[in-house]
């Protein structure tokens, strides 16, 4: 097991249950650093003041505060620490709450709570007595010095800590300008149904790949190798521009529904025959049915009881 990023204990009420903190998420994009196109070496970036454009020793910096245009207020560390609350090593959960209650803009960064030696059982109560009320527990902890609103939910057989957005720091939706219903025709909206339900399928993260990531890694190994890579475009190009949505509309559905009649372009013995439910590897098996990140909260909260 991959080391853990926090250690101390998920509190409520008289209730304390010892817990490590572990990463929910992972990274695959390729990194780059920057290089001089000259002889390919690294470049190194300095911290150059602005005024008299020399270096700057990191013992010579301090925090500062833009409130206004070129004019700061500077930050000590007694200033930090005063602003600090106090530093502990608990969840502490305030409330439990409806999960469907939830606006899933709230949610960030998941992590998965893992019981520490000795806490196994009292984990295994609370990750249950959560599962059957279909409640999520609403707490607040310490990360980093900084204090962070969160909330502890239950998926598959962990308990999920995912960090949480205060509510100041979304932005309200009357502040956009949206397009009301007024102006949507009858027939426009059956059909736009119609496309919705004609691509209807069930949730599978394994389906949806990242062909940015892998088009780019493709032309790295190759560029290893000396060679260079060509990638082919994509068949239609997307247009921004929309002519006429009920003629957009039927043609989209028109699509699909030609790809649904489409027959299996092979008839072998390993053939899958169009309709049937496709089988899925060991490997895609065994993991979980939910995946941790806040994309799918709302509605992977719905078959949580099931």
């Amino acid at each position: 097991m991959a080391r853990a990023l926090w250690k101390g204990a998920v509190a409520f009420g008289l209730v304390s249950i010892p817990v490590e903190l572990h990463t929910a998420v992972r990274d695959h994009r390729p990194r780059f650093r920057m290089l001089h196109a000259k002889d390919r070496s690294p470049v190194r970036f300095e911290r150059v003041c602005v005024t008299d454009g020399h270096p700057v020793a990191w013992r010579d910096l301090v925090k500062g505060y833009e409130y206004a245009k070129g004019r700061f207020v500077v930050l000590t560390r007694d200033d930090f620490k005063a602003a600090a609350v106090e530093k502990t090593r608990t969840v502490d959960i305030i409330d439990f709450v409806d999960a469907d209650a939830i606006d899933d803009r709230y949610f960030d960064t998941p992590y998965y709570l893992v019981p520490a030696k000795g806490g196994e059982r009292a984990y295994a109560l609370l990750r249950e007595a959560l599962r059957v009320s279909q409640r999520v527990g609403i707490a607040t902890f310490i990360l980093r010095d900084a204090q962070h609103l969160a909330a502890v939910e239950v998926i598959d057989r962990a308990l999920v800590l995912s960090i949480m957005r205060f509510a100041d720091e979304l932005v309200d939706v009357s502040t956009l300008a949206l397009p009301d219903a007024t102006a949507i025709r009858p027939a426009e909206l059956d059909m736009a149904k119609a496309l919705v339900a004609s691509l209807a399928a069930d949730w599978d993260p394994a389906k949806y790949t990242d062909r940015y990531r892998e088009n780019l890694m493709r032309i790295i190994k190759a560029k290893m190798r000396g060679k260079t890579l060509a990638i082919e475009p994509d068949a239609e190009p997307r247009q921004a521009e929309v002519i006429d949505l009920m003629e957009r509309l039927r043609r989209s559905l028109a699509e699909s529904e030609r790809g649904q009649r489409r027959p299996a372009k092979t008839a072998g013995p390993g053939a899958r025959a169009a309709g049937s439910p496709r089988k899925r590897s060991a490997a895609n098996r065994a993991r979980p049915s939910r995946t941790a990140t806040r994309a799918a909260a709302g509605r992977r909260r719905k078959r949580r009881a099931a």
